[in-house]
């Protein structure tokens, strides 16, 4: 008996049109981001109110089809419109329809305050449906560096840029003594003088440019490295009043002014810097996210320029969602730690503490922190802030507590640069990016609630 194999035909039409929820599996993702953006309000969406021109796509929908796109590692417009001809999930959701990618890519561009106002109601939805706790809260705050929309070759360095412009005057200046001479060397056939200067003028202007922008940026830098200062000198001063001996160490030098030869300037973003990331320095934004430690739900999000996560805390701290009501600990490595921050961040919360890692931890533990402690005694008022928090860690519950850090905020990072696949921004600007992390961090929250199995309509 001859064997037998399925008859595939690819000739016959279908007589009547398939409906797509049978090609889409009843537990798929695609039905969870439905469903949660039919909760979500798209009133805030950028639309064309008069009416003229063609039909728009629903806010919704193309809300809904960005989120599902993102969740599963697809972040190009271009991309993003293939898929709606050949993914079915990604038909269905779309209603058969074909979204081009200049209407994708001009609704995300458009549709911040959507965008943003989306990022809280989904947490909303969460805290309904009793996965994430909104007040007495623990978070902890760390941040990844994301490769900008821009090639590293496409930078100038400050020395360079000045190199640059005076070998281009020197030029002009020869070119200019050569047109006033009368018995000059004529120049090659097709070439002139008016021609070769107008060519220096312009191949001046750029670096001109950049110039200028690194003299602001080294103005800017000045003002928060003589704050650094400052912060070092007070608390220099304080420790030798409080032990009546001079500190060890080398006093904090002052900052100098003006750029520095190695300075960068990007001409492609222009916003972005250069920095340090696994494997050499890269064009790169660093993107902050504050996590809830017991759903590790992304509650709070930033975007900076600033490679140092020094300053960081407190801009990550005010951009946790209004749906929180209250943070009771902030978790941070040794990276963030600043006293000047760690007790503005407290000030302006006064039911806040955050607990911050003095050094490098170390990975694993010594025989020494396996045996039980007493908790070491208060440190008076007047104690240094450096100490003051280097004794929180020492507790029982600071130990319990910054042990949580490393098993949040890190694994969410992985989630979205290894498992989704979300490691450079395709919008340029510090504001475009921004966007475009809160669209990213809105994608991953919903994920993470559907992998809990969420029900949207409990919530």
């Amino acid at each position: 008996m001859s064997a037998r194999f399925v008859n595939i035909d690819h000739d016959t039409p279908l007589l009547l049109p398939p409906d797509l929820r049978d090609w889409v599996s009843p537990g798929h993702m695609v039905h969870f981001v439905m469903e949660a953006v039919v909760a979500l309000d798209p009133s805030l969406a950028h639309t064309n109110e008069r009416g003229t021109g063609s039909a728009q796509y629903p806010p919704s929908m193309m809300l809904g089809l960005f989120i599902y796109c993102y969740t599963t590692g697809t972040f190009s417009s271009r991309r993003i419109e293939t898929l709606t001809y050949e993914n079915v999930a990604v038909r269905f959701l779309t209603g058969d329809t074909l979204p081009d990618h200049d209407s994708i890519c001009k609704f995300r561009r458009e549709n911040k305050v959507l965008l943003s106002h989306a990022f809280h109601q989904v947490l909303e939805l969460a805290a309904l449906a009793r996965i994430l706790k909104v007040g007495d809260i623990t978070i902890a705050i760390d941040g990844t560096k994301i490769l900008a929309n821009a090639s590293k070759h496409s930078a100038v360095s400050y020395g360079h840029a000045v190199l640059q412009m005076k070998l281009a005057g020197e030029q002009i200046a020869q070119l200019l003594q050569k047109a006033e001479d009368a018995d000059s060397t004529p120049l090659l056939d097709g070439l002139s003088v008016p021609g070769e200067i107008e060519r220096r003028e312009d191949r001046i202007a750029k670096p001109g440019e950049a110039k200028k922008a690194m003299e602001q940026r080294a103005r800017d830098r000045l003002i928060e490295e003589q704050a650094a200062y400052q912060e070092k000198l007070a608390a220099r001063q304080a420790k030798e009043q409080s032990t009546g001996k001079k500190p060890r160490g080398k006093a904090p030098e002052p900052p100098k002014e003006g750029p520095r030869d190695q300075d960068q300037y990007n001409f492609t973003d222009p916003e972005s810097r250069i920095m340090k990331v696994r494997g050499g320095f890269e064009q790169s934004y660093n993107a902050q996210a504050a996590v809830e430690v017991q759903s590790m739900l992304i509650v709070g999000l930033h975007v900076t320029h600033q490679a140092n996560d020094k300053q960081q805390l407190i801009p990550t701290l005010a951009a946790v969602s209004p749906v929180i009501t209250q943070v009771a600990n902030v978790l941070v490595d040794s990276g963030y730690y600043s006293g000047n921050s760690a007790l503005r961040a407290e000030a302006s919360q006064p039911d806040t503490t955050v607990y911050a890692a003095m050094n490098r931890q170390r990975h694993g533990r010594s025989t020494a922190q396996l045996e039980a402690r007493a908790d070491p005694p208060p440190p008076p008022a007047d104690t240094p802030v450096a100490e003051r928090m280097a004794n929180r860690l020492e507790t029982a519950q600071g130990k319990q507590l910054y042990g949580l850090r490393n098993q949040t905020v890190e694994p969410v990072f992985g989630i979205v640069k290894e498992a989704i696949g979300f490691r450079c921004f395709l919008l340029r600007g510090q504001e475009k990016v921004a966007l475009e992390w809160t669209l990213m961090t809105t994608s991953y929250n919903l994920k993470r609630l559907f992998n809990l199995g969420m029900s949207l309509r409990a919530a």
